[in-house]
């Protein structure tokens, strides 16, 4: 059969976002999503418009409620689910055809996600109980970033917390930063997948990331999601020292400095405004000194974080902007490649600044490695995972 249907799955703490797509297809047959789950503000809302109130509801009842509206959009029985996971740990270095080993794997790594992994988790049963017969395979933020080298996720601690306990650097946005840099190759006139590219996956939660030949050489993201560039909310990098100052200084306990590094900081903390870019820039043009402060500081730690990683590579063929700030901000990707002129990245201003919203393209200056703005569809991503696995599975483990 081709042109599959496929149903892309990602549940959140307090959400469930559900995807409709199509083999071979660019963008999504439908989507809708029910967030405030579990409390009397629970709704759901879809791409055609539908909004429906579902008060009191958990995710086993926001996916029973969901279905139905998907299947008005089928014209074929579902190939496969694809559920986004966010932490695989060291088990997990490719998708999974989901069965009770998988379900331990991923609960066995909720340690290192606990916001994220048991939300990935009651998604995964909602789906396995109101779609048994359904091919079911999840699909792992960390697993692409399995290929980096010790010298790249190992940190400089005792080896017994990284034997035993796991302590190393996973890195995240893993189909985002694959999907880009493919894409990134066929524009550029290379085998798909091939080439040695720096990119840059900028959203409310940001990360960068070395890729040589389809494989992930290094990451700004590490243990967790908190570590490296400046996000909308978090910190990124800080002093690791930071938390005893805190608590010794102002006495705040661990909860209190985890809630600030996570919800207060970030472009929200340094501008004290806003976490949303578009807001910044335009608080910028206004003269708001801290929305300047602000996206100064967001651009140069991401350039400083981008020429770090160009060592994992031979070579920079190019460098991928993407991602709801990275894919519209041309501020944001100005300043950045400002600062990365002594790697002989330049901006074509024009190209950058009249690049068609939505579109990817070329924005680089004559005689510069390329600079591409690529839409990120990590839906798309999950989706052709998953029918690859699905064409090695035997098809005794199908029935």
């Amino acid at each position: 059969m081709t042109n599959r249907l496929v149903l892309v799955i990602n549940g959140g703490s307090s959400s469930i976002k559900v995807a409709l797509r199509r083999e071979n297809t660019a963008g999504a047959i439908f989507e809708a999503i029910a967030e405030r789950l579990n409390t009397a503000q629970a709704r759901l809302s879809t791409s055609d418009g539908l909004e429906q109130d579902l008060s009191g509801a958990d995710h086993l009842a926001a996916l029973d409620a969901l279905l139905p509206l998907v299947d008005r959009h089928l014209d074929q029985p579902l190939s496969a689910v694809g559920h986004r996971v966010v932490h695989g740990g060291e088990r997990f270095t490719s998708a999974r055809l989901i069965d009770d080993e998988v379900i331990a794997g991923i609960q066995a790594n909720a340690p290192l996600a606990p916001l994220h992994n048991p939300a990935n988790l009651t998604g995964i049963r909602a789906a396995l109980k109101l779609l048994p017969g359904t091919p079911q395979f999840a699909v792992f933020d960390t697993a692409f970033h399995q290929s980096m080298p010790p010298h790249a996720f190992r940190y400089a601690l005792p080896d017994e917390l990284y034997a035993v306990h796991g302590v190393r650097r996973y890195g995240f946005h893993g189909t985002s930063h694959k999907y880009v840099s493919d894409e990134a190759s066929v524009l550029c006139g290379k085998e798909r997948g091939a080439g040695a590219w720096l990119t840059a996956h900028l959203g409310n939660g940001c990360s960068s990331c070395a890729v040589l030949d389809g494989r992930s050489m290094d990451t700004s993201m590490g243990l967790t999601p908190l570590e490296g560039l400046v996000m909308g909310t978090r910190s990124g990098d800080v002093d690791p020292n930071l938390h005893a100052h805190l608590a010794r200084t102002l006495g705040w306990d661990l909860p209190r400095i985890e809630h600030l590094l996570n919800r207060e900081s970030g472009l929200l903390g340094l501008s004290g405004l806003s976490n949303d870019m578009r807001e910044l820039e335009q608080a910028r043009a206004d003269g708001h000194s801290g929305a300047q402060l602000a996206i100064e500081v967001f651009c140069y730690r991401l350039a400083r974080s981008l020429a770090g990683l160009a060592v994992a590579l031979p070579r920079i063929d190019g460098l991928i902007f993407t991602g709801g700030i990275g894919e519209n901000s041309a501020l944001t990707r100005a300043l950045t490649v400002k600062h990365l002129a002594v790697m002989g990245l330049r901006l074509d201003p024009d190209s950058n600044s009249l690049l068609p919203r939505g579109e990817a393209g070329r924005v680089e200056a004559q005689g510069s490695p390329a600079i591409l703005v690529i839409p990120t569809d990590e839906e798309r991503q999950i989706a052709d995972e998953s029918l690859a696995l699905l064409d090695t599975q035997p098809r005794s483990q199908m029935a």
